[in-house]
């Protein structure tokens, strides 16, 4: 099938599709993740989106919420700091 009587078809493909070019930036490939690392990464991903939905309600906050919001926050434990510290083996 044509379109406009030409002989080109409905649809071309331009290039090689994203999820194949070689200028990808990719994570170190030497070693693959095992399941539990992967599903770690999972969960951080998991509390970036959380972390987005508080960020998206605070303007909503009266300075008194947003106070004792960041009190609760500051002494939850643990934190996003200790799980770094952990993971670096301090």
């Amino acid at each position: 099938m044509t379109q406009g009587g030409g002989n080109t078809p409905p649809f071309v493909l331009s290039g090689v599709p994203p999820t194949m070019r070689s200028d990808l930036n990719h994570e170190d490939l030497s070693m693959p993740l095992s399941g539990e690392a992967i599903r770690l990464m999972n969960y951080i991903d998991d509390v970036a989106v959380t972390l987005r939905r508080i960020l998206a309600l605070v303007p909503t906050l009266t300075a008194e919420e947003r106070a004792r919001i960041a009190e609760h926050l500051e002494q939850s434990k643990p934190n996003a700091g200790d799980v770094a510290k952990a993971l670096a083996g301090k």
